[in-house]
């Protein structure tokens, strides 16, 4: 839009410029023939009288040039008016408007010329005499006006036609815009639901470069949905089919561990066979609870509006007992009351309870695991008016700021977790669970000084 208005400004002065030197150039032909005239009467006189007589010479010049112009003007070299005539009349005692200017010029031996805001054009030009003086001046006054209405004509047509290009550039350009980012936007937000693992069909009714981008998406997504939803049921029927010989194990180790009472290397050997067991027990139950997340939609999860207080009181007294063991102390700050009723500390949010409960248990686990004795993990129920939040602080090892987002992965543990058994799945549950629910977890950690875990629900 700025260059197409540069270059109608520059086509207008364009237009103004040229247009004016061909009016110029036109004033120059009139003038060359009237001066012809001048000088024919200038030789017809000297001819007849031998000398020349500057009234007469300006009597007859007027006589032949007077209808040249709306306005004859003569001056002597003395920039005096001899002669002037309006309209094709002679006028003897008139008192013109004068540009002593363009006649000074003139005097000069040079074209000159001045318009007026009325559009009138007074222009001069020189008349020698027979020693190539510049004996008198020869001046006339057009009335240009028509130029100008010219000019405006063509001006009007000039924007009129621009301001229709413009409109129909900008139509255009919107329509282009249009077809180009709604594509765009629909790949954009294929590709943002296949970050999500929620895979659809992309197509495009196009054969150009975005319509090869469509099909190439597509078919990205038909093969990553596929091979998730094989390694999904891989890992599902793996786990189903090693609970049932891993429960023989684990029955057999326990009858060894308490039917060794004499061989007490035996007995370690029999205890950490009984310990790996459990391990192995708790990684696939947690494995197909996974596996139940992935094949369970939003809507097949039962929700109930709970009261989050309770809850949260429940998972600390229940997870007391093994704080107490390790010399830890669970301490939960239930939700602040509202300024108005003092009265009023019930949280609510749209949760499934057990599935809630085994969430934050796995969190406060966590922070039991990871911190030393003594020490005192801290859970506090907080809210706004739209929002429950739940925070776990213990004084544990920590995590390295650039694992923080890792940490959530499936499998993943951070390089300082050697320190307890874990599977690399109780924070990847945890996530599963609250975005189940519409909130999420944030993360806030520094190693040696422990770690905040947050859980942001929407509010009931």
């Amino acid at each position: 839009m700025l260059s197409f208005g540069i270059i109608i400004f520059a086509v207008n002065k364009a237009i103004d410029y040229y247009s004016f030197i061909t009016i110029e150039k036109q004033m120059m032909e009139k003038a060359d023939l009237s001066e012809l005239s001048f000088r024919e009467v200038l030789a017809q006189h000297r001819s007849s009288t031998g000398e020349p007589q500057t009234k007469e010479i300006v009597r007859l010049a007027l006589e032949k040039l007077k209808a040249s112009g709306k306005e004859v003007r003569i001056y002597d070299s003395s920039k005096k008016l001899l002669g002037l005539a309006v309209d094709g009349i002679i006028i003897h005692d008139g008192k013109p408007l004068i540009f002593e200017k363009n006649i000074e010029k003139a005097l000069s031996g040079s074209y000159a010329y001045t318009v007026t805001e009325n559009h009138l054009l007074y222009f001069a030009t020189p008349i020698q005499d027979q020693y190539y003086q510049n004996a008198y001046v020869y001046e006339f006054v057009e009335d240009i006006s028509y130029f100008y209405a010219i000019m405006d004509q063509i001006r009007y047509i000039l924007f009129a036609g621009a301001g229709g290009f413009i409109v129909l550039i900008t139509l255009s350009s919107l329509w282009i815009a249009r077809n180009t980012t709604k594509p765009i936007k629909l790949l954009l937000g294929a590709a943002q639901s296949f970050s999500r693992q929620e895979f659809r069909r992309v197509h495009l009714n196009r054969k150009d470069e975005l319509g090869m981008l469509a099909d190439g998406l597509d078919s990205m997504g038909r093969q990553l949905h596929d091979y998730i939803q094989y390694q999904k049921q891989f890992v599902s029927n793996v786990s189903h089919e090693l609970k049932t010989p891993l429960a023989a194990i684990r029955g057999f180790s326990q009858y060894l561990v308490e039917g060794e009472n004499e061989n007490k290397e035996l007995q370690k050997i029999y205890a950490h066979l009984l310990q790996e067991s459990d391990r192995l027990t708790r990684l696939i139950n947690e494995l197909l609870l996974l596996s139940r997340f992935d094949k369970a939609g939003s809507n097949e999860l039962e929700v109930e509006r709970t009261e989050m207080n309770g809850l949260i009181q429940q998972v600390a007294t229940n997870m007391g007992a093994k704080a107490k063991d390790k010399g830890i102390k669970i301490m939960f700050r239930e939700a602040e009351a509202e300024p108005e009723d003092k009265l009023l500390t019930r949280v609510h949010a749209d949760v499934n309870p057990m599935l809630m409960s085994h969430a934050i248990a796995n969190l406060v686990d966590n922070a039991i695991k990871y911190s030393g004795s003594p020490s005192l993990i801290e859970l506090k129920l907080e809210h706004t008016p739209s929002e429950v939040v739940i925070r776990i602080r213990d004084q544990g090892i920590g995590i390295a700021g650039d694992e923080l987002e890792r940490v959530q992965e499936r499998f993943y543990r951070a390089k300082n977790a050697s320190t307890a058994n874990g599977s690399g799945l109780g924070l990847s549950i945890c996530k599963e669970i609250v975005e189940r629910f519409n909130g999420y977890i944030d993360l806030e950690s520094q190693v040696g000084e422990g770690t905040t875990v947050t859980i942001v629900l929407p509010r009931a």
